[in-house]
């Protein structure tokens, strides 16, 4: 039962970094110097999606339903398992990857226009 919870908790984790990926960035508009995990955690989103990087979540997670006794998610992984066919249509795919992408810039884009007002509002002003 303990890792039946543990890959019940993982995979919890799991989608929060999916949508952290797809919306933090407004959350940059807050708390500016979180950019750089938001950048970090686009990349490996984005390394995992278009190059195959191996994500631990998804070893952990397999880990645990196998030691539960369960089968492992299929070889492509958590968003094929849990997303793909169940929250959106296979036929989809392509036009969420641009939807993600659209957010990451949109929010990305945001805080630019908002650090450039900002410093234009406080001359001298170089750091939030």
């Amino acid at each position: 039962m303990a890792y039946r919870l543990l890959a019940d908790v993982v995979a919890s984790v799991h989608l929060l970094f999916v949508l952290y990926v797809t919306f933090g960035g407004f959350l940059t508009w807050r708390w500016p110097r979180t950019v750089v995990l938001h950048v970090a955690a686009v990349v490996w989103g984005a390394g995992s999606v278009a190059i195959g990087f191996e994500c631990p979540l998804t070893s952990l997670e397999n880990w645990a339903r196998r030691s539960a006794g369960a089968a492992s998610l299929p070889p492509d992984g958590f968003i094929a398992h849990y997303l793909t066919g169940v929250v959106y249509p296979e036929s989809a795919v392509g036009l969420v990857r641009i939807a993600v992408a659209v957010c990451v810039l949109a929010s990305w884009t945001g805080l630019w226009w908002r650090r450039r007002a900002a410093r234009r509002l406080a001359p001298g002003l170089t750091r939030q």
